[in-house]
C-alpha cells in the first residue's frame, strides 16, 4: 500500500496556460500567462471539487509567475512583471505595489507566532529572536531580486522598517528554514544561506554531483520541448526549522543552517528532476518521460490495463511525479501521468507546478498539459490532486513490512493531534523493532529498548531457547506475533528490519555475510527498488537503505565469528540485574518479601497464555500479583542463565532470598551435582521435606557418623515449631543411626519447638530420651512447669520399675537414686499425684513424698527403723515427733526404742526443746542427754560473744581510717591556739600520741 491515493481531477478543462498555483484555506488561485486570476472554491468531498467563485481578468499585463498569502494584512501576493504586488482580499483593491523589490525573480513568506518583551518596541529580524511575555504574530518576506534582496516584515498587521541588501547573484528560488535563515537558489547548482539578522549569506557546499544525465530529455515533444535553452528552474525546498533539499543534477542533498550536508546520504534520481515538493515528511519529484523503470507490481503506480504496463518496455515513456521518504531518502511511490487508463496513451503530456499546502498532511497539485499542441488547444489543462493516505494506515503498512525503524521515523515526524494513539502506537513498534534488532544479533541495542519501554519479562526471556526460558520459550518464527506484530507476516525484503532471517540464533551457523550477498545489486538502486513491490515498501528496502538494522557491505568480507548465545545472555544478565532491584523495590511497596515466595502460587501453575498476558507498563502501575510473576519470572531467568554459564554464581543467588521456580532448575542442578546449591534453594522455598530427603540420600555416601548425620541435624535443628512434624518425620532415621546425636535436633538455641509434642515423640523412640529432654528442659531453659517436673519423676518412677522387672539392678538403682534426688531437691512437682503412683516397697520415695505433703508423721514411721529423715528446714517440732515415736509408739507390737531416742537427743539436742523431751523421757532414764547441752550452749554464746566483740571493734576502725584532717600553716588549735602542724609532727614521732 502506497502513502498516497491515486491523483484524482480537482479541474479540467482549463484553457489557459496555468502558471501559478496556490492553496489557502478553502480557495485555489490559478494565475495564468495572461495575467489573469482565477479562484475556485475546493471541496475534495464534493463531487465537482472545485467551483469558479470569481476571475480577475488582466489582473496585470504579463503572466503571473507566483502566488503567496500575507496573513497579517490578509492579502494576496502576486509576483508578475518583475514586481510583487499586494491585492487585499476578498475585494483586490486596492492594490499595492512593493516598489522597492522592483527587478524581483521569486519571495517566500513566513508566519509565526512569537513571544516579545512588552517593552520592545522594535520589529524586525532582530526583535524575532527575543523572547518575552507577549505573543505576537509575525510574518516576514523576504523578496529576491537582481543581485539584492528586500525584506519586508508585519508585526499584528503594523508594516515594519523594510530593509535591503546587495547579494552576489541574483536569487531565482527562495525558502525560509526558520525565522531568520533563508535558503536561495541562484542557479541549478549555485546555493547559498542568508541571515536575516547579520544581512550575510553563506555558500553551500556540497560534493561534486555524477555526471548529468541526458534521459531527461529522451521522452520531450510538442511545443513545450521549445523552452529547452533556457535555464532549468533550480530545486530547492523547505524540510524543517533546520534543514533544506538542495537539487544538483539528479542528485539532491540534504543541507542545514550552517551551510553543509546534514546527512551523508544523498537522493538520486535516474535524471534531474523537473521541480520538486514537500509535503512533510514526503519529497515530490517531476521525471522526465523514459527515465524510470517500470515496477513489476503494477497495482502501486500504473493504471491496470494501461499499455505503459507493457511487458516490451522496460522504462515508463510518460511524465512520472516520483514520492521519496525523507526519512530514509528512498522511493516509495511512482505516478506516472496520465494516471488512468481512460486517457489515449498516446495523448502524453506534460505536468508542472508541483504546488504544496501549508496545513499539515495537505494534498499537493500539479498541472498536466496534453503534449500535443491540437489536443492542448481543445482539451486544455488539468489541475490534479495527490491525496495522503491517513497517517495510521501508512504506519500500519511499516509494520506490516516488518520496517519498523521507518515506522518509528515516520511517528516522530508527526503531532499527537494527527495520531491521537501515537505513544501507544510507539511503544508497540519499538517493542518489535528491538525484536528485529534482537534477531539481528544487536543483542544490547534490543535489551535497553525492552528496558525503557517496561516490557513484559516474560517475553523477553522467550527470545531464548529453552534451557534459559524453559517452557516460555518461543520459535523465533513466533517472535513478532508474540509481541503484537502482524501474524505469520512473509519478510518481502532483505533489507529490512527483519531481513537477516536467523531461524534460531542458536541453530545453524549460517553466516549473516551470505545472506547480505544475496541482497540486490547495487548498480541498478531505483530499478531493484521498483521491482521488490510496492513503492511504499521499496523506499525503505532499496539497495540503498541506510536503515540502523541493515548492513551494507560493499565487498565480500571476512566475517569474524561471534559467540552469539553468549553475547545475548550478557545482554539478558544485563536486563534481568536492571529488573530485579526494581521488581524487588515494587514489592516492598506492597510489604512483599521473597521470604514469603512459598506463600504465593508457583509459576508452574500459571499457564504461558497467561503468562504473556501481563501488561506493558511500569512497575508500580502492577498488582501484587503481577508483580510477583515478574519477580518469578526475573529470578527463575537469572537462575538458569547463572546455571549455564556462570555455575559458581548459583550459591549467593540461592542463599540469598529470591523468587525462583524450583521445577525450572532441580533437575538441571541434580544433573550437574549442585546440591548444596538445591538444598540453598529448597529452604529458601520452604521445601523442607525435599531438602530433608536430599540430605539423606546424601548421608549414604558418607562412612564417618560426624559427616554422615551432621548436615541433617545441622539442618532440622533450624526448622521452626510449623514444621514440627516433619522435623519428627525427618529425625526418625537420625536415631535410628545415632540417639545421642539425633538429640542435638532437639536442643537448637534458635528455634524452639513445643515441649509437650517432643517429649511425647521422644517418649515413643525411648523413654530414656524423654527424660534427658525434660532435664535438658528443667537444667537448661529453665523449665518450672508442674507438667513436665510431674513427667520427668513418672518416667524415672516408670524406668525404676521396668528395670527391676527385667532384672537390672544396677540401672534401676541409678534411675531410683535420680528420682529421689530429683523429688527431694526441687519443689516444681506435685508430690500427692506422684505418690499414688508409687509401689509399696518404695519406702525412701515415699517418706520424701510424705513429707512433701506436709504429713511428717507418717514420714518419720517409714524411717523410724533408724533412717534419718531430711526435712529440709521444717519446723523443730518433727524431732520432737521423732523422739516421741520412738519414745511411745502407735504400735504395741513396736521393738524398744529406747537408745535410738537417746540417740537423737544427743545428735539433735539444740533443736528439742528441753521441757518436753524430759516429759517424755521415761521416768528411770538419767539426764546425762540435758548435760549434754550445757557445754554446747556455752560455747555457742562464747563463740558468738567473740564474733560480736570483732565484728565492733572492726567498724570502729574502719570508722576511724575513713577521717581525714587537713594541716595547713594557718590551721591554728582550736583551744591552744597553735599551729596544728607542729602538733601533729609530734604526734607522727610518737605513735602512743595518735
Amino acid at each position: 500500500m502506497a502513502p498516497f491515493y491515486p491523483p484524482n481531477t480537482v479541474l479540467s478543462g482549463f484553457k489557459e496556460r496555468p502558471e501559478a498555483l496556490l492553496v489557502q484555506g478553502d480557495k485555489l488561485y490559478v494565475g495564468t500567462a495572461t495575467g489573469s486570476l482565477f479562484i475556485y472554491e475546493y471541496n475534495e468531498l464534493s463531487e465537482n471539487r472545485s467551483t469558479l467563485v470569481d476571475t480577475k481578468k488582466g489582473l496585470s499585463r504579463r503572466p503571473i509567475d507566483q502566488l503567496g498569502y500575507i496573513k497579517d494584512v490578509n492579502s494576496l501576493l502576486s509576483l508578475s512583471e518583475s514586481i510583487p504586488t499586494l491585492y487585499p482580499l476578498p475585494s483586490f483593491t486596492p492594490s499595492t505595489p512593493l516598489t522597492r523589490a522592483k527587478g524581483a525573480l521569486t519571495f517566500a513568506i513566513r508566519s509565526s507566532v512569537n513571544n516579545f518583551d512588552s517593552s520592545d518596541a522594535q520589529g524586525g529580524a532582530n526583535a524575532v529572536s527575543r523572547a518575552g511575555t507577549v505573543p505576537t504574530m509575525m510574518t516576514q518576506l523576504v523578496v529576491g531580486c537582481r543581485r539584492k534582496v528586500v525584506i519586508y516584515a508585519w508585526k499584528d498587521g503594523e508594516a515594519q522598517e523594510i530593509r535591503e541588501t546587495i547579494l552576489p547573484h541574483s536569487p531565482r528560488v527562495a525558502v525560509f528554514l526558520d525565522s531568520d535563515n533563508v535558503c536561495f537558489a541562484y542557479s541549478s547548482t549555485e546555493y547559498a544561506l542568508f541571515s536575516i539578522s547579520k544581512l550575510t549569506t553563506l555558500d553551500v557546499t556540497t560534493p561534486i554531483p555524477a555526471s548529468i544525465s541526458m534521459g531527461a530529455f529522451s521522452g520531450l515533444s510538442g511545443y513545450m520541448t521549445l523552452g529547452l535553452g533556457a535555464k532549468a528552474k533550480p530545486g530547492l525546498v523547505r524540510l524543517s526549522d533546520t534543514e533544506a533539499l538542495i537539487v544538483k543534477d539528479n542528485q539532491g542533498f540534504i543541507i542545514g543552517t550552517d551551510g553543509r550536508q546534514t546527512k551523508p546520504v544523498t537522493i538520486d534520481w535516474p535524471s534531474p528532476p523537473d521541480e520538486v515538493a514537500f509535503v512533510n515528511p514526503y519529497i515530490f519529484s517531476i521525471l522526465p518521460p523514459g527515465t524510470v523503470p517500470v515496477p513489476e507490481n503494477g497495482g502501486t503506480s500504473l493504471p491496470s490495463g494501461s499499455a505503459l504496463a507493457a511487458p516490451q518496455s522496460s522504462l515508463i515513456p510518460s511524465p512520472v511525479v516520483q514520492v521519496i521518504s525523507s526519512l530514509t531518502t528512498q522511493s516509495v511511490q511512482t505516478l506516472p501521468f496520465p494516471p488512468t487508463s481512460s486517457v489515449s496513451s498516446a495523448a502524453m503530456c506534460t505536468i508542472r507546478l508541483l504546488t504544496s499546502s501549508p496545513a499539515a498532511k495537505a494534498p499537493i497539485f500539479l498541472v498536466a498539459t496534453p503534449s500535443d499542441r491540437t489536443v492542448a488547444t481543445s482539451e486544455g489543462s488539468s489541475i490534479w490532486q495527490i491525496r495522503m493516505r491517513s497517517w495510521g494506515d501508512q504506519i500500519d503498512e511499516l509494520v506490516q513490512r516488518c520496517l519498523y525503524s521507518d515506522a518509528l521515523s515516520l511517528l516522530d515526524t508527526l503531532d499527537k493531534a494527527l495520531l491521537p494513539d501515537k505513544d501507544q502506537r510507539r511503544t508497540h513498534i519499538r517493542a518489535l523493532h528491538a525484536v528485529s534488532q534482537f534477531r539481528l544479533g544487536k543483542f544490547d541495542d534490543a535489551i535497553n529498548s525492552f528496558i525503557e519501554l517496561d516490557l513484559n519479562p516474560a517475553k523477553v526471556v522467550a527470545l531464548y531457547p529453552e534451557r534459559i526460558a524453559g517452557r516460555l520459550s518461543v520459535p523465533p518464527d513466533d517472535w513478532i506475533s508474540l509481541f503484537g506484530g502482524p501474524a505469520n507476516q512473509q519478510l518481502l525484503t532483505s533489507k529490512n528490519d527483519d531481513a537477516i532471517s536467523i531461524k534460531s540464533q542458536y541453530e545453524g551457523n549460517e553466516s549473516k555475510e551470505k545472506l547480505l550477498e544475496s541482497s540486490p545489486s547495487l548498480a541498478t538502486p531505483v530499478r531493484a527498488a521498483v521491482r521488490r513491490g510496492t513503492a511504499l515498501v521499496a523506499l525503505l528496502s532499496s539497495s540503498k537503505d541506510k536503515d540502523d538494522d541493515a548492513v551494507s557491505i560493499s565487498g565480500k568480507k571476512k566475517v569474524k565469528h561471534v559467540d552469539d548465545f553468549s553475547r545475548s545472555v550478557d545482554s539478558l544478565w544485563r536486563y534481568l540485574t536492571d529488573r530485579r532491584p526494581k521488581v524487588a523495590g515494587a514489592l516492598a511497596a506492597v510489604h512483599i518479601a521473597p521470604a514469603q515466595s512459598h506463600q504465593w502460587p508457583f509459576l508452574s501453575e500459571t499457564s504461558t497464555e497467561e503468562l504473556f498476558t501481563l501488561p506493558n507498563i511500569p512497575l508500580p502501575l502492577l498488582t501484587p500479583e503481577q508483580l510477583v510473576r515478574f519477580a518469578q519470572i526475573v529470578d527463575t531467568a537469572l537462575f538458569k542463565s547463572y546455571l549455564v554459564t556462570q555455575p559458581a554464581l548459583l550459591g549467593a543467588l540461592c542463599r540469598l532470598p529470591n523468587w525462583c521456580e524450583v521445577s525450572e532448575v532441580e533437575e538441571e542442578l541434580r544433573a550437574r551435582e549442585k546440591f548444596a546449591e538445591l538444598i540453598y534453594l529448597y529452604n529458601g522455598k520452604k521445601m523442607h521435606a525435599k531438602a530433608l530427603n536430599l540430605l539423606q540420600q546424601l548421608s549414604e555416601k558418607e562412612t564417618d557418623m560426624r559427616d554422615k548425620l551432621d548436615p541433617s541435624i545441622f539442618y532440622l535443628r533450624k526448622l521452626g515449631p510449623e514444621y514440627i512434624n516433619q522435623v519428627f518425620e525427618s529425625s526418625r532415621w537420625i536415631f535410628e543411626e545415632d540417639r545421642h546425636m539425633a538429640f542435638e535436633i532437639f536442643t537448637s538455641d534458635d528455634v524452639e519447638l513445643p515441649r509437650t509434642q517432643v517429649t511425647d515423640y521422644l517418649e515413643k523412640i525411648d523413654p530414656a530420651i524423654s527424660t534427658r529432654y525434660i532435664e535438658y528442659l528443667i537444667d537448661e531453659k529453665g523449665e518450672e512447669s508442674p507438667a513436665f517436673h510431674d513427667r520427668l519423676a513418672e518416667l524415672y518412677l516408670n524406668m525404676t520399675l521396668s528395670a527391676r522387672k527385667r532384672g537390672e539392678e544396677a540401672k534401676a538403682f541409678e534411675v531410683y537414686s535420680k528420682l529421689l534426688h530429683f523429688i527431694d531437691t526441687t519443689d516444681h512437682y506435685r508430690p500427692d499425684r506422684l505418690y499414688g503412683l508409687l509401689s509399696e516397697n518404695l519406702y525412701e520415695a515415699r517418706a520424701v513424698l510424705l513429707g512433701r505433703m506436709g504429713r511428717h508423721e507418717h514420714a518419720l514411721e517409714l524411717y523410724a527403723e533408724g533412717r534419718i529423715y531430711n526435712t529440709n528446714g521444717v519446723s523443730r517440732s518433727i524431732f520432737l515427733t521423732l523422739l516421741r515415736l520412738y519414745l511411745r509408739p502407735t504400735d504395741k507390737a513396736a521393738p524398744n526404742l529406747l537408745q535410738p531416742a537417746l540417740d537423737l537427743i544427743s545428735r539433735h539436742s539444740p533443736r528439742l526443746d528441753s521441757v518436753e523431751t524430759l516429759q517424755l523421757l521415761p521416768p528411770l532414764v538419767t539426764a546425762h542427754g540435758q548435760a549434754l547441752r550445757a557445754p554446747i550452749f556455752d560455747s555457742h554464746v562464747v563463740r558468738d560473744i567473740h564474733k560480736s566483740r570483732n565484728e565492733q571493734v572492726a567498724r570502729k576502725l574502719m570508722l576511724l581510717e575513713s577521717r581525714r584532717v587537713r594541716v595547713t600553716d594557718s590551721r591554728m588549735g582550736e583551744v591552744t591556739h597553735y599551729q596544728c602542724r607542729d602538733a601533729f609532727a609530734r604526734r607522727l614521732l610518737d605513735p602512743t600520741r595518735i
